[in-house]
């Protein structure tokens, strides 16, 4: 039977380890410019990096800029974007966007959060990627696998939504390791502690996670 542990020292162990085992973790989308990573991360919304990282590159052949994307039909995006899902709303969302960016933000991705959000498609998670990974600001996106793992591990209590997971992880997590700890979770999610079964046994964390506690509380059958 595991021993109880304070808040402070769950975020404190998590965090030593991460920093131990994955000292370099990045967005695994590829992109070279703040607009392209904003393309990404608007087609990843339920759809999982590896398909938007085949879908791009022909994307950004037609459309390298948001000039260009902001002259475009609807079906011509969805053309290209058609394998991803929900490309309708996506292809609705990526002209919007790029429109915006021409007319109100002389086509540079700003980096607040706040006029992020005023593009279509963009919501928090969204704004907060393209802070944090572009502008390396203290932001925390919340993706599926952040909400999931932090819950799971015990970083959070009772959360129930994104931005509720999202404050919870800003007040513990050092500003300066924001950006990281937001890679660290994602990808420990992606590979470790997936969905349906997580990989305990192989999972470096697991003597400071609730989740496993649990588990190891139950009696044998």
């Amino acid at each position: 039977m595991q021993k109880s542990i304070s808040i402070k020292e769950r975020y404190k162990a998590v965090i030593s380890y991460f920093e131990s085992a994955m000292p370099i973790a990045e967005t695994e989308l590829v992109y070279k410019s703040p607009y392209q990573l904003l393309v990404a991360v608007i087609l990843s919304a339920q759809c999982t990096d590896k398909r938007v990282n085949i879908i791009t590159p022909p994307f950004y052949n037609v459309f390298p800029d948001a000039e260009s994307l902001s002259k475009a039909t609807e079906e011509q995006v969805f053309g290209l974007i058609k394998s991803c899902s929900y490309p309708n709303n996506k292809a609705k969302n990526l002209i919007g966007m790029a429109r915006t960016l021409i007319n109100d933000f002389k086509g540079v991705v700003p980096s607040d959060i706040d006029e992020l959000q005023k593009m279509p498609g963009v919501g928090r998670k969204t704004a907060n990627v393209i802070a944090s990974v572009v502008f390396n600001l203290p932001a925390m996106a919340v993706d599926t696998h952040v909400f999931r793992v932090s819950n799971r591990i015990g970083l959070t209590a009772n959360s129930r939504t994104p931005l509720a997971t999202e404050k919870q992880l800003v007040k513990y997590i050092p500003q300066a390791k924001l950006a990281i700890a937001h890679h660290w979770l994602i990808l420990h999610g992606r590979y470790v502690c997936i969905a349906r079964k997580p990989k305990c046994a192989e999972c470096g964390i697991k003597e400071f996670c609730k989740y496993y506690q649990k588990l190891e509380s139950k009696p044998e059958k």
